[in-house]
């Protein structure tokens, strides 16, 4: 199972990085070539950047986890670790869900008022929202050092090997506990545009049904895009969590090494599966992508007959 999990987390790394790689690469390239770049290829492209960081991030923790024992982590590489993964996940989340928000303001048809007022000022909506990100990310960060903090004072206190044992157990318990409760508002957040979609495509369907027969106009295309793409994006941000609530069940057993394995698949598969998602779901990505796939496949049929 260790061995297998371990293949896993290797082909999602893997994965994870070629395709947040490919987005920032292709919008980097539309930036140079068009002297611009749109609202959402920024988003993305931020996205795709901070996908990375998390990917690497969290292939090094799994690794150093893997190599050293409870008692041999020293509180220097528990503190960096935790600050490099809080930074990198919490823009990663909040990135892909202040892209939901978007998705909803461009696409959704509403004629309340404070709809329109916030779609008429979409980049402010996406500059307060990333303010309010930092600002819990601030507090994410005060909260875990302080937990640190308290910890290494217990330490300083008792420096019986049991204690260190059973107290290094609880400060991560407290630290996952603490990320668990700040990727929960996002998700709220998320999951609200994602309703919000549903219940603006049955409004749209409702309204042209006895106008048209063919239901899938523009508008209802956009519609179901954004919605395949955040209802992805949610299930993939379950799966995280879920990953989460059991790296906090693990600590109640003794022999949890396979737990390290387990979990750790299901927080990679986050950043990294759901950059697949974002290139299929952006007509540009998709169609540069299928041309790379076109190219690499004629060079691969013209080097076969070579080499045989």
């Amino acid at each position: 199972m260790n061995i297998m999990c371990s293949w896993v987390i290797i082909w999602q790394f893997i994965t994870g990085n070629l395709g947040n790689g490919f987005i920032v690469l292709v919008n980097i390239m539309d930036w140079v070539k068009r002297r611009k770049i749109s609202s959402v290829d920024q988003i993305l492209t931020a996205l795709a950047i901070s996908r990375t960081i998390v990917l690497w991030t969290a292939y090094i923790i799994v690794s150093i986890f893997s190599m050293y024992h409870d008692a041999e982590m020293t509180m220097k590489r528990v503190r960096i670790n935790n600050l490099i993964w809080v930074i990198s996940n919490h823009l990663s989340i909040w990135l892909a869900t202040i892209l939901s928000i978007f998705y909803f303001l461009k696409i959704a048809n509403f004629s309340y008022s404070i709809f329109l007022y916030l779609r008429w000022r979409l980049t402010k909506v996406v500059s307060v929202t990333l303010l309010v990100s930092l600002f819990l990310l601030f507090v994410n960060i005060l909260v875990t050092n302080i937990y640190i903090h308290i910890w290494m004072d217990h330490l300083k206190a008792n420096v019986s090997y049991s204690y260190k044992l059973k107290n290094f157990t609880e400060i991560p318990r407290l630290l996952v506990l603490t990320n668990i409760m700040f990727t929960l508002i996002p998700f709220t957040v998320s999951t609200t545009m994602f309703f919000l979609l549903i219940f603006s495509l049955w409004k749209h369907l409702k309204k042209i049904k006895h106008i048209t027969k063919c239901s899938r106009d523009a508008s209802t295309t956009a519609h179901i895009t954004a919605l395949k793409t955040v209802f992805a994006f949610l299930l993939l941000y379950v799966i995280f969590t879920f990953s989460l609530f059991v790296q906090l069940w693990s600590y109640d057993f003794k022999e949890k090494k396979i737990f390290h394995y387990f979990y750790a698949v299901g927080i990679i598969s986050f950043p990294s599966l759901h950059s697949c998602v974002l290139i299929m779901g952006n007509s540009k990505l998709r169609q540069t992508s299928l041309l790379v796939l076109s190219v690499l496949w004629c060079k691969i049929q013209r080097c076969v007959p070579l080499c045989l």
